[in-house]
C-alpha cells in the first residue's frame, strides 16, 4: 500500500499549473444532486424555517467538501488506497443527499451516519501523515480528534431524538470548526497549492450556477408561456452577469492575492475564504436558483411570493455581502469595498421590500440589471488601475 505524498516547496511550486484530476472531478458530481436536492425546499413560498433547514443541512455536505478539497490538495498520489476513499465519502454523501428532503424528519439518522463516514474517509487521508518526520508530522491526537472523534459523536447521534439530536449536529460542527481554526495551519505537512484550491472553488460555483440554469429550463418546460420565456431570459442574463465578474474578478483575483501571500499565510487566507465565506456565495446562488424557478413558473402573476423574493433578491444580497467580506478578508480597505457592496446589497434589499407591488418580470430584470452594472463597474475599477501610473 503506498504513502500519500504530500505538496511542499521542494515538489511543488506555485507557478507550476496544477488542475483538479478526473476523480476530483468525477466526486464533485454527488453535489449536483445534493444542489438540486436542498434547492427544492426553497421553491415556492419558503418561509423563515425552510431557509433555517436549507443552511442548516447545506453546511455539513460543505464542509466536507471543503476538508476533502484541502486533503486532495496537499495528498499528490493517484493511488487505488485514495481512489477507494473518496469514492466511499462520495457514496456516504450520496446518502446524505438522499435524505436531505426529510432530514428534518425521519431520515435525520441517515444524513448523520453520511457525515459520520465522510469523518471517517478523512481519517483515512490524514493518518498517514502522523508518521512523517518532524516537522511534517501531524500529532496523532489532531486526526484522532478532528475525525475519528466526530465520526463516532455523529454516528450516535442518529439514536437521539429531535430535537437533541440537530443540536449535536451544531455543538460537532462547531467542535470540529474550533479545532481547526486553534490549528491555525500547524501541522500541515507542505505548502498549499493556490491555483489548485481556486480552480476547485471556482468548479463548486460552477456547479451552483448550472444548477440555476437547469432551474430556469425545467421551470420554462413546465411553463411554457410568453411571459414564462421572458423570465427566464432575465434570470439567464443575471447568471450570465454573476459567472462574468466572478471567474474575470473574483477568482483571478483570489489566486493573485494567495499566491503572492504564499506559505501559512496562504493557507489561512485560503481556509477562511474557501472553507468559510463561499460556503455563503454558493448558498446564495442555491436559493437563487430556487427563486429564479418560481419567478418563471408564477410569471404570469401580479406579483412574485414574498419568499420566492426573499430567496432570490436576498440570496443576490447575501451574494454580495459575502464577496464584500472576502475582499476584506484579503486587505481591500473598508472604504473601497463599500462602494460597491452597499449599492449591490441595498437594490437587492430594496426589491424586497417591493415584493408586494412587483410583478415577477420586473424583480428579475431589477436584479439581472444590478448585476450587469456591478458587472461593469469592476471591469472600469480594473482598467483604472492599470492605467495609474505606478
Amino acid at each position: 500500500m503506498s504513502t500519500p505524498q504530500f505538496a511542499d516547496a521542494s515538489s511543488v511550486r506555485e507557478d507550476e499549473p496544477r488542475h483538479a484530476g478526473w476523480l476530483e472531478l468525477f466526486f464533485d458530481l454527488v453535489f449536483v444532486a445534493f444542489v438540486a436536492q436542498l434547492s427544492h425546499g426553497l421553491h415556492g413560498d419558503p418561509g423563515w424555517r425552510e431557509f433555517g433547514v436549507f443552511f442548516a443541512l447545506y453546511f455539513p455536505p460543505w464542509w466536507m467538501w471543503a476538508n476533502l478539497t484541502v486533503s486532495a490538495n496537499l495528498f499528490q498520489d493517484d493511488s487505488a488506497r485514495r481512489r477507494l476513499a473518496m469514492l466511499s465519502a462520495m457514496l456516504c454523501l450520496a446518502v446524505m443527499a438522499a435524505a436531505a428532503p426529510e432530514a428534518d424528519g425521519d431520515r435525520a439518522p441517515a444524513y448523520a451516519l453520511g457525515y459520520a463516514g465522510t469523518r471517517l474517509v478523512l481519517l483515512a487521508l490524514w493518518w498517514p501523515a502522523t508518521r512523517f518526520a518532524p516537522p511534517r508530522r501531524i500529532p496523532r491526537w489532531r486526526p484522532l480528534s478532528y475525525c475519528l472523534a466526530s465520526a463516532v459523536l455523529w454516528a450516535a447521534s442518529a439514536a437521539l431524538p429531535a430535537p437533541w439530536i440537530y443540536v449535536s449536529w451544531a455543538a460537532l460542527l462547531l467542535a470540529e470548526m474550533v479545532l481547526l481554526l486553534t490549528a491555525r495551519g500547524v501541522g500541515i505537512p507542505g505548502q498549499v497549492h493556490t491555483g489548485h484550491l481556486v480552480e476547485r472553488v471556482g468548479l463548486f460555483v460552477i456547479i451552483v450556477l448550472g444548477e440555476s440554469v437547469l432551474a430556469l429550463i425545467t421551470a420554462t418546460d413546465h411553463t411554457w408561456t410568453a411571459a414564462a420565456g421572458m423570465v427566464a431570459v432575465l434570470g439567464f442574463v443575471l447568471l450570465a452577469a454573476l459567472w462574468w465578474s466572478y471567474f474575470d474578478f473574483a477568482a483571478t483575483g483570489a489566486e493573485r492575492v494567495l499566491g503572492a501571500a504564499g506559505g501559512r499565510a496562504a493557507y489561512l487566507m485560503a481556509r477562511d475564504v474557501g472553507g468559510f465565506l463561499h460556503f455563503f456565495v454558493t448558498a446564495a446562488v442555491i436559493s437563487m436558483a430556487a427563486g429564479l424557478s418560481t419567478a418563471v413558473e408564477e410569471a404570469g402573476h401580479a406579483h412574485l411570493a414574498r419568499g420566492a423574493v426573499w430567496a432570490l433578491a436576498g440570496g443576490l444580497a447575501l451574494y454580495h455581502a459575502a464577496h464584500a467580506l472576502i475582499a476584506l478578508r484579503f486587505g481591500s480597505p473598508l472604504r473601497r469595498v463599500a462602494v460597491w457592496a452597499v449599492p449591490g446589497i441595498g437594490v437587492a434589499l430594496l426589491v424586497v421590500l417591493g415584493a408586494d407591488v412587483l410583478a415577477p418580470w420586473l424583480v428579475v430584470l431589477l436584479l439581472a440589471a444590478e448585476a450587469i452594472l456591478h458587472l461593469l463597474y469592476a471591469k472600469l475599477l480594473v482598467r483604472r488601475r492599470a492605467a495609474a501610473p505606478r
